[in-house]
């Protein structure tokens, strides 16, 4: 990536002119509001790292929505249904709720509403078929290990500056957890500033049984679940929020984080991109079409890391 020699000297004057960052300017990114999202990003540059965190979806978000060749990448649920040792009869039960649900997931047409009684009902029918068989978490490993190279491209430079410069990050996923932190590790990016709250299998003497609670699905994922767990005390205070998602619910992650008053949230369309585009424009700052990259986020991180190294001098 690295920054031009003109931007570098835009950071030292304390402006960063979008004009600059050519990323912004191509076909598949979409900006409702270029001067708010300016805005945001001088606010983050002069806040610095101190002020930072990063709130982001994980399946289609830090995963690939689709690989190169246009294959799709299994998402943390069906790296689950992967496993060999799970009965047929869960894989064809599981297999039918999600070509049941997922179309209403994405659906940019049915009220949220609607929408979010679906996705109870489909993580509840989902938790009762996952009980009373053994699976081992090392079967989950196995199959995740095949995925570890299908996160969006550069997302190990972008999770290296984020450790690099302490700023916290929370994944924040609907899908499963056990799932997730199999693959961040196996791609080597689960440093000690990522921390995952998702729903992860619970077990009963052995067994499976269920999931642990509470809930989390598509669209009721937000930060106000956090007051009891230990991510809290090291975000309440940071009130430079980006947010990553691929679905409109990821949106509200970050709403209830005390003292948030700058947030920049960055979404990835691409189902139904032509027919959602205008609600993921007025949902999100930043709205990047068949992006399977992390450069923008990226780019606004290595403003952030010149500045810092400025001001040190």
């Amino acid at each position: 990536m690295g920054l031009s020699k003109e931007q570098e000297r835009n950071i030292v004057e304390n402006v960063i002119r979008l004009e600059d960052i050519a990323l912004l300017w191509n076909d598949n990114c979409k900006m409702k509001n270029p001067e708010r999202v300016k805005q945001i990003f001088n606010e983050f540059v002069m806040g610095g790292p101190d002020r930072l965190q990063v709130v982001s979806d994980f399946d289609y978000t830090i995963t690939k929505q689709r690989k190169s060749d246009g294959s799709p990448v299994l998402s943390s649920f069906g790296i689950l249904n992967a496993c060999e040792s799970l009965p047929t009869k869960f894989i064809e039960e599981s297999n039918n709720l999600h070509n049941k649900y997922r179309p209403i997931e994405i659906d940019p047409h049915l009220p949220m509403d609607e929408k979010v009684q679906c996705m109870i009902e489909w993580w509840t029918k989902t938790g009762e078929l996952l009980v009373g068989f053994k699976l081992e978490q090392s079967e989950i490993d196995a199959v995740a290990s095949k995925y570890k190279d299908s996160l969006r491209d550069n997302s190990h430079k972008l999770f290296d500056t984020l450790n690099r410069l302490n700023i916290p990050v929370l994944v924040f996923s609907a899908g499963l957890g056990n799932s997730v932190i199999s693959v961040l590790k196996q791609a080597n990016v689960m440093y000690p500033n990522v921390s995952v709250i998702s729903n992860f299998l619970q077990y009963k003497n052995g067994l499976l049984d269920g999931f642990q609670k509470p809930m989390i699905h598509s669209f009721n994922k937000n930060e106000t679940a956090l007051d009891r767990h230990k991510y809290y005390d090291l975000v309440h205070n940071r009130d430079h929020i980006i947010v990553m998602g691929d679905s409109l619910g990821d949106a509200d992650m970050a709403n209830g984080v005390p003292a948030s008053s700058h947030i920049i949230k960055i979404g990835f369309l691409y189902d139904h991109a032509e027919e959602s585009l205008e609600k993921y424009m007025n949902t999100f700052d930043i709205v990047l079409i068949d992006d399977q990259t992390m450069n923008v986020p990226l780019a606004l991180l290595e403003a952030v890391e010149k500045k810092e190294a400025v001001r040190n001098i």
